[in-house]
This record gives C-alpha cells, sequence and structure tokens, in this order.
C-alpha cells in the first residue's frame, strides 16, 4: 500500500530562514516511494487546520517543518483525530529553538530529518493536557511554563534582529531587569502540596527548552510521568547567578530550586498567570488567568524517532 505523506511547513519559521532550508529538501522528498503533498501555514493555528485535516483525508504520516511552533500546532491539529486514524509525526526541525527534536533525538540536519521522517518508524511518545479555569484545553508536547519564561519568549519574539539561543539569551536578561516580579501560588499534585511565592515554574516532557535552557534535565518524553521545576522567589542577583546553570541543567543543587514528577497537578495564583506551551504565548500581558490543571497522557502519539539504542 503506498504511504501518504502531508508535508507541513511554516515559511516563516527562524525568521524565515525555514523557507530557504525546506527547498533544500526537494530532492529527498521526491526519492520518497509513496505520495507526498505540502501544504504551508499562511497564519497563527493554520498548522492545527492543516494537521487536522490531514488526518481525516487518510495521511499516513504528517510532517511538521520548523520549529516547536510548528510542532506544537501539527501535534494539536493531529490530537483532534480519533486514535484509530491519528496519523503519525515526523519532525524537519528548521525552527530557532527546536528542543521537541532535541528531546526525541531527531536529527539536527535537515537532510537527515527528513530521510529519517519518511523511512524511519514511528513509537509512542505521552503528551500533556492543559485544562484552564475557563475550560479552555490544548496539549503540550515539550514544556509548558508560567512566570518569567513565558514572558522571555514574549521578549524574544520582539527582537527580529537575532536568531536561535542568542535571541532566547538577550530576552533573558531584559526580563530579568524588566519582568521577574514573583507570584504567590498554590500548587497541588497526586503526592503533595506547595504554597508559596515563585517566579518559574516549568513543567516537561523533555528536558530542553529556549534552545538551550535544560530546565527538567531528566524529563523524557516517553517514560509516563511529567516533570516540574519551580523556583523560588529570589532576588535579580540571585537570577543572574542561576542562568548559567538552567543552561547547564545543575539547578537543582540550589535551596530555592525543587524538581519532581508527577501524573497530575493543578494550580492557583494571586496575580495573573503568564503562560507558554512549547514556547507559544498561551496568556501574556493582559490577561488574567490565574488557575489552570495539567495531566499526563501516556502512548498518545506515535512519532517518527530513531529506535532506542
Amino acid at each position: 500500500m503506498t504511504r501518504r505523506v502531508k508535508l507541513i511547513l511554516n515559511p516563516m519559521a527562524d525568521m524565515g530562514h525555514a523557507w530557504n532550508a525546506a527547498r533544500d529538501l526537494r530532492p529527498i522528498v521526491k526519492e520518497f516511494d509513496g505520495k507526498v503533498d505540502w501544504s504551508g501555514t499562511v497564519y497563527p493555528g493554520h498548522g492545527i487546520e492543516l494537521a487536522k485535516q490531514a488526518g481525516e483525508d487518510g495521511y499516513d504520516l504528517v510532517v511538521a517543518l520548523g520549529g516547536d511552533g510548528t510542532v506544537h500546532e501539527v501535534v494539536n491539529g493531529l490530537m483532534q483525530v480519533e486514535a484509530k486514524k491519528r496519523p503519525a509525526l515526523g519532525v524537519v526541525p528548521i525552527g530557532s529553538g527546536n528542543d521537541f527534536a532535541y528531546a526525541n533525538n531527531i536529527p539536527e540536519s535537515a537532510n537527515q530529518a527528513m530521510a529519517l521522517a519518511l523511512k524511519g518508524d514511528a513509537s509512542p511518545i505521552d503528551l500533556g493536557l492543559m485544562t484552564d479555569e475557563n475550560g479552555r484545553q490544548e496539549y503540550l508536547d515539550n514544556t509548558l511554563g508560567i512566570g518569567f519564561d513565558t514572558v522571555v519568549g514574549i521578549r524574544s519574539h520582539r527582537l527580529p534582529l537575532l536568531r536561535g539561543f542568542l535571541m532566547y539569551l538577550v530576552a533573558v536578561f531584559q526580563t530579568i531587569i524588566f519582568n521577574s516580579d514573583p507570584m504567590h501560588m498554590k500548587i497541588e499534585s497526586e503526592e503533595k502540596t506547595w504554597e508559596k511565592e515563585i517566579f518559574l515554574l516549568v513543567i516537561a516532557n523533555g528536558p530542553r527548552e529556549g534552545g538551550g535552557f535544560m530546565m527538567a534535565p531528566s524529563a523524557r518524553p516517553d517514560d509516563g510521568v511529567l516533570n516540574y521545576m519551580l523556583a523560588d522567589k529570589v532576588s535579580r542577583l540571585m537570577q543572574l547567578r542561576l542562568l548559567p546553570e538552567f543552561m547547564k541543567g545543575t539547578q537543582e543543587r540550589f535551596k530555592e530550586v525543587e524538581m519532581g514528577e508527577f501524573k497530575k497537578l493543578s494550580l492557583t495564583s494571586d496575580k495573573p498567570l503568564y503562560v507558554h506551551l512549547d514556547g507559544e504565548t498561551y496568556t501574556s500581558f493582559g490577561s488574567n488567568l490565574r488557575g489552570l490543571s495539567v495531566e499526563i497522557l501516556p502512548n498518545a502519539l506515535n512519532v517518527v524517532r530513531p529506535a532506542k539504542k
């Protein structure tokens, strides 16, 4: 049976450089012994619609060509397709951060990643499902951040002259200076309850975000749990001190940082929550969202990735 593949390209990923990267992949696509169709995203959320339609149209595989935002949209579209018809996901990481690809050992080389997506085998990964206090739901495949790292993401999009990890690093320094206020938060998991002042909470299905910040080094996308990394209220100077630790994944040695695992977690805050999912801003300045919950969905989606050794 001929395998049907839908390629979904975000031409604006990596500040518009993804278009040229995708163009160079055409020879690999032409060698594929199957039916391949291209689609491009043209507005925010379009990837969700295209992925959902691909599932309904009977495609076997949907390949996201772009960064973590493109993968996030495609995942959320695929999860709207009933499980027995849901295509597998392939990823060609040609965005700024590419943290989902890192978590799943997908090659950094676009050529190698495309060859893997078209010829490799799929295996299941877990996803997280977030439900906010208004009942709205969204899936996360890599990380959900609340507070500091969300503001970093917002600020990074205002730095058009920078790309990749440097873009996020400059945004971190800006956030430390201008947006480092803590939140008083009550958090409850199946094992414990916290009530404290924090400046950052990361819920992780993969170890890295922002292209180089190892926020949850032990997180794995197929271990049946989500990880958390919680950082208490600290001074700006201490935030700067923690920055290289976040980059190395060694922050747990500081008493202000706590890490752990959970299957379901809920939280409320005394201040509006700034939230991102997989680097995509969910709530920004002006939002009044103050509560949400997150739960693990084990083996929710098949992803083409290298076999475990």
